[in-house]
C-alpha cells in the first residue's frame, strides 16, 4: 500500500497554486449571494403581490430551477450563455449561474422571513401612510431580514460547498487549485483529502459564527 505523503503541500505550494483557487470561490461565493439575495427578494415580493401575472411567473422559475441539479444547470448555461451572448468563460458562466439558481433557494427563505412578520406590522405602515412599497421596503422586509439572517447564512455556506461544481466547466477554484498542485507532484490522494479537510474547517468554522449570531438574535427578540 502507498504511503500517503502530505510533506509536498508547502506555504509556497498552496500559495501557487490553491490561493488562486481559493480566492475564487470566496469571490463567487459573495457575488452570488449578493445577486441571489436581491433577485431572491424579488421573486419573493412577486410570489407574495397576490397578482397572478407576477406570482405566477415566479413560481415556475423557483420551482423549476430548484428541481433541476446545480451541476446540470452549470453545463446548460456554459454549453448555451455563448449562443447568445458569445463566449464569456467558465468564471462569467459560473457567476451568472450560481446568482440565477442560488436566487430560487434565498427567494424562499426571504418568502418565509416576510411572511413572519406580523400583519399588524403591515397594518401600522398603512395606518400611518404609508403606500405598499413603503410598507416593505421599511418596516416588513428588514424585520424579515434580521429574522431569516441565520438560514440567508446557511445557505451561503452551502453556496460555498457548491461552487465546488465549477470544476465540472473547468474553472480554477478551490478544488481545482488542489488538483493542479496533486497532478504536478504526482499525489492526487492527498491533495483530495487534504482538501476535503480544508472545505471541512472553513464550513464548520461558519457554521458555528452562524449558530452564535442565531443565539444573539434570540436574545434580542
Amino acid at each position: 500500500m502507498t504511503q500517503l505523503d502530505f510533506s509536498f503541500l508547502t506555504w509556497d505550494v498552496l500559495t501557487s497554486f490553491v490561493a488562486k483557487g481559493l480566492w475564487f470561490s470566496i469571490q463567487l461565493t459573495v457575488s452570488a449571494m449578493i445577486g441571489g439575495i436581491v433577485l431572491g427578494t424579488v421573486l419573493a415580493l412577486m410570489r407574495l403581490s397576490g397578482k397572478w401575472w407576477l406570482e405566477k411567473p415566479a413560481a415556475i422559475y423557483v420551482d423549476t430551477l430548484r428541481s433541476i441539479p446545480l451541476v446540470m444547470v452549470i453545463l446548460w448555461f456554459f454549453l448555451l450563455i455563448p449562443y447568445i451572448a458569445g463566449p464569456l468563460g467558465p468564471e462569467k458562466t459560473a457567476l451568472i449561474t450560481f446568482t440565477l439558481f442560488e436566487a430560487t433557494y434565498y427567494s424562499e427563505i426571504m418568502r418565509a422571513g416576510i411572511q413572519s412578520v406580523s400583519k399588524g406590522q403591515v397594518f401600522a405602515g398603512y395606518a400611518m401612510g404609508m403606500t405598499y412599497r413603503q410598507t416593505m421596503s421599511l418596516v416588513v422586509l428588514p424585520q424579515a431580514f434580521r429574522n431569516m439572517l441565520p438560514v440567508l447564512l446557511t445557505q451561503t455556506i452551502v453556496l460555498f460547498q457548491d461552487t465546488s461544481l465549477v470544476y465540472a466547466i473547468g474553472a480554477y477554484d478551490l478544488l481545482k487549485g488542489f488538483e493542479v498542485a496533486g497532478k504536478n507532484f504526482g499525489r492526487p490522494m492527498e491533495t483530495y483529502l487534504f482538501v476535503a479537510v480544508v472545505y471541512f474547517v472553513i464550513c464548520f468554522s461558519l457554521s458555528m459564527l452562524v449558530r452564535r449570531l442565531q443565539k444573539k438574535i434570540a436574545i434580542i427578540r
